[in-house]
């Protein structure tokens, strides 16, 4: 084959039991892309629908999974006899290379990893999606450690009834990385992903699983029965706070586990910012930034995992003096907080005000429902730091960071326009009402109200 479709195969990828993988090229945008290729066996038909069905279940889910720790699905086509889905191509490797005990990752990549995919999780839940096949196979790692999460083809459409669904049967995902009510055939929901999120975490901090046998019989009752090792008595290297983050994950008892993917990640945020030991650049700068936000008036009332996810979006720019920041005119979501230095906001030319360290800038054109045109020109006086926050970004966030976001954004507004009015009134005339008033006090005139 040359050509799947109008995709150029340039290689081949990788090969599954039902599956081929090419790296292909896309002619129409010259970008390379991941061609999943599946042949229906007309031998058996039941199988052939079977398929038919998880590929247009992975199409239909792909089309609403919009997150940047989740693989891009483009195009599909579904044919009688064949089928192909162009993804995202992750230039890089699966989690499966960082799974082996003599390659492991460093602790504090191990959990931001693992925060990344608790929040994607979080989104497609709330999307009406659950995995069901969550494993380091299905976890890809691009050359800067983002995760991707790869293959919803056996996923639960959660907003369908699942008692009609077809796919919700015995037997799909892999048993090492199954929670136990999934098993046992009980009806699912997302804690079902994030128990097999925990056993990857567990895989990954001391390159074996929680549970291993001879047998899939025995694995099975191990995973429905037995608890799992405590990470650090297999590995001195992992904090005690890990040990209690992987019981509550891979709890057999749904009411004790993690309730969602965003709870999951606040407790591995605040382990990942206790850990000093690792002399690596990335995690002091990575720490850096989280205390010059960790100080500020502004994420006073944020939770520490929000602020890790504000990390992750944003961007950290160093600018120098005299240089736009925002024009008037543009539009743009973006928006931003001064870590420090000064800038000076205008308006038709004429100076509005200056800020300073910690206050926000650009926030207008963010929290106007169908406006995002700039009112105002933002220029620096002196260098500055400024963390720009992208609002496409955010809007992927969790709803607890976006909610907390908005609040505080409409506070500062709010906060604002009182200063403007006290400007103004201290600019103004005396108003009407209070000249009568005066002249009344003095034994004068009556008031009485004007028809509207």
């Amino acid at each position: 084959m040359e050509n799947i479709g109008k995709y150029r195969i340039i290689k081949e990828l990788g090969k599954g039991a039902t599956a081929v993988v090419y790296l292909c090229q896309d002619p129409d945008v010259d970008r390379r892309v991941a061609v999943k290729l599946v042949r229906f066996d007309q031998e058996n038909a039941v199988v052939s629908r079977r398929m038919q069905k998880l590929f247009h279940t992975e199409r239909a889910i792909a089309e609403r999974l919009v997150h940047p720790n989740i693989v891009r699905v483009y195009d599909a086509v579904v044919e009688e006899d064949w089928a192909y889905l162009v993804m995202e191509y992750v230039e890089g490797v699966s989690l499966e290379d960082f799974c082996r005990i003599d390659h492991l990752r460093p602790l504090h990549r191990v959990i931001g990893i693992i925060f990344k995919c608790c929040m994607a999780l979080d989104h497609a839940y709330r999307q009406g999606v659950i995995h069901r096949d969550i494993k380091p196979a299905n976890i890809l790692i691009d050359k800067d450690d983002n995760p991707k999460i790869a293959d919803f083809g056996l996923a639960i459409n959660i907003n369908k009834n699942m008692d009609r669904d077809s796919t919700f049967v015995m037997g799909v995902g892999s048993p090492a990385y199954m929670s136990p009510e999934q098993i046992k055939a009980y009806p699912l929901n997302q804690k079902t992903d994030l128990y097999s999120l925990g056993v990857v975490l567990f895989q990954m901090l001391t390159g074996r699983l929680p549970f291993r046998a001879k047998s899939q019989g025995t694995l099975i009752y191990k995973i429905m029965n037995m608890d799992p090792p405590v990470p650090s008595r297999l590995n001195p290297g992992v904090p005690v706070k890990l040990d209690g983050i992987l019981k509550k994950a891979l709890e057999k008892d749904l009411y004790s586990r993690y309730s969602n993917g965003a709870e999951f990640a606040k407790d591995l945020s605040t382990v990942r910012y206790k850990i000093m030991g690792d002399n690596d650049e990335y995690v002091a700068q990575d720490n850096r930034h989280f205390e010059s936000l960790r100080k500020m008036e502004f994420f006073l009332e944020f939770e520490n995992v929000e602020l890790w996810e504000i990390l992750r979006s944003a961007v950290w720019r160093e600018v120098g003096a005299h240089v736009t920041l925002m024009k008037e005119g543009q539009k743009d979501k973006r928006f931003g907080i001064l870590v420090s230095g000064q800038v000076e906001v205008s308006l038709g030319g004429k100076v509005l005000c200056r800020l300073g360290e910690g206050e926000v800038i650009g926030e207008m054109a963010y929290l106007h429902p169908s406006n995002d045109q700039r009112q105002t020109t933002v220029v620096t006086l002196e260098p500055c730091r400024f963390l720009e926050i992208s609002g496409p970004a955010l809007a992927l966030a969790s709803e607890e960071l976006q909610e907390r976001m908005r609040n505080a954004l409409t506070a500062c507004v709010l906060d604002r326009l009182r200063t403007a009015n006290q400007k103004l009134a201290e600019m103004s005339a005396d108003a009407a009402g209070s000249a009568a008033a005066t002249a009344s006090d003095a034994g004068g005139l009556k008031l009485e109200l004007l028809p509207s």
